[in-house]
């Protein structure tokens, strides 16, 4: 193989190497940005969570205490 054939084999491996490059950085800032969109999407729905926990939790107790006032009235009877 001659100099200038081993040189633009070289000089095309590059390019392909350097598209790879480009993109594997392109794969990479978008994996980033999803990344950022999943977390502050989990976090919303952590939050979500917790106040429908909350808000579960007040009714539950709004219904024993209406319960436990109908057993009394029932046992006043």
């Amino acid at each position: 193989m001659s100099d200038n054939a081993s040189e633009n084999q070289v000089s095309h491996q590059l390019d392909q190497l350097q598209q790879r490059l480009q993109e594997l950085i392109s794969l990479c800032t978008k994996l980033r940005v999803e990344n950022k969109s999943l977390l502050d999407q989990q976090a919303s729905l952590v939050e979500e969570r917790a106040r429908l926990i909350e808000k579960n939790e007040m009714a539950r107790s709004k219904v024993e205490s209406m319960i436990t006032r109908l057993k009394s009235m029932e046992a006043s009877q």
